[in-house]
């Protein structure tokens, strides 16, 4: 909600005194070290049940937001939400299979998708800068060839599946 307020500040001033502003959320910004798609390759690597509960999911490459960021500075609208997700939006249990497939394992679930789930549409940001430099394949091969190889990671759960909005 704090980010959510900040928003509407900038959208506030960019209207009421014609300052041209870039807003971007980086809607579950993902690299090898943390992420959704991390918490998801460890869990099915560790053989532990993946939740279902928050049935979709938006995820973009860290780098990718920078990129754009230093190019949305030159095409400055007046406001201009720029949020990130793949053309289609992924389903956890899709992800958790994918990740199953490239560790030669089997995956576990536990609960049921909800019928809707908080995601961003990222249309505006499709027409501005095309589709995500780095696919979700590309995503979903570097990170279960990190976790294979036990690279490090931050160890801070993103707590994706609460829905309580507790973490």
């Amino acid at each position: 909600m704090s980010c959510l307020g900040r928003e509407r500040m900038f959208e506030h001033f960019s209207r009421t005194l014609s300052l041209p502003v870039s807003i971007i959320r980086l809607n579950y910004a993902t690299e090898l070290r943390y992420g959704v798609l991390v918490d998801i390759a460890q869990r099915v690597f560790s053989g532990q049940a993946v939740s279902l509960s928050m049935g979709y999911l938006n995820a973009i490459w860290q780098v990718t937001p920078r990129h754009e960021l230093a190019i949305s500075r030159v095409r400055l609208l007046t406001p201009f939400r720029n949020q990130h997700r793949w053309r289609r939006t992924p389903e956890r249990r899709e992800i958790a299979q994918e990740f199953a497939a490239r560790f030669q394992k089997s995956v576990q679930f536990e609960g049921a998708e909800a019928p809707d789930a908080l995601l961003s549409n990222s249309q505006k940001s499709r027409q501005h800068f095309g589709p995500p430099r780095i696919s979700l394949e590309r995503m979903l091969d570097w990170i279960a060839d990190w976790t294979i190889r036990g690279g490090e990671t931050l160890a801070k759960p993103t707590h994706f599946e609460n829905r309580a909005g507790r973490f």
